[in-house]
């Protein structure tokens, strides 16, 4: 059985990491997605929150959990018996601090491979950041996430 994670903050989740997992879900037996926990940002949804929108967005996903992720990436996959770290890409300008991401990891843990994945072209542009700017300011984001993520970004607003 081959685990795979794919971490990230999730703040909030998109419907671009929704494609990047149900791509990754149907190569792997198993995904966790680890929601990170990262003191150094001030995210609009609190963990457990992120967590829970998560898991909403993904229930018809059978052979996908989430998980709230704190400390290293490598040590939490290590708990999960994942071999494989998923990555997106959305641009060349991720590439570069994706493979210093990738090259750390790799040498922390050199077992752990980590898997790029191409975001596709609808959602190339996307982003979290993107989306709680136009979210902000009131726009119509109704396609760019899950309709629990849609709902929960309405009430913050």
């Amino acid at each position: 059985m081959t685990i795979a994670m794919y971490p990230g903050s999730f703040d909030p989740v998109t419907n671009g990491h929704v494609d990047i997992i149900k791509r990754a879900a149907a190569i792997f037996d198993e995904v966790v997605v680890a929601v990170a926990v990262n003191s150094k940002k001030q995210p609009l949804f609190n963990a457990e929150e992120r967590v829970e929108l998560v898991q909403e967005s993904l229930k018809h996903f059978s052979n996908v959990t989430v998980a709230k992720a704190e400390g290293l990436t490598v040590d939490f996959a290590k708990r999960y018996d994942a071999r494989v770290l998923i990555r997106g890409l959305r641009a060349v300008s991720d590439f570069e601090s994706e493979m210093q991401i990738s090259g750390i990891n790799r040498h922390l843990e050199p077992e752990l491979e980590t898997l790029f994945i191409t975001a596709d072209a609808a959602y190339s542009f996307l982003s979290s950041s993107i989306v709680k700017e136009a979210a902000s300011y009131g726009a119509d984001i109704s396609k760019l996430v899950p309709p629990p993520v849609h709902k929960a970004i309405k009430l913050k607003y």
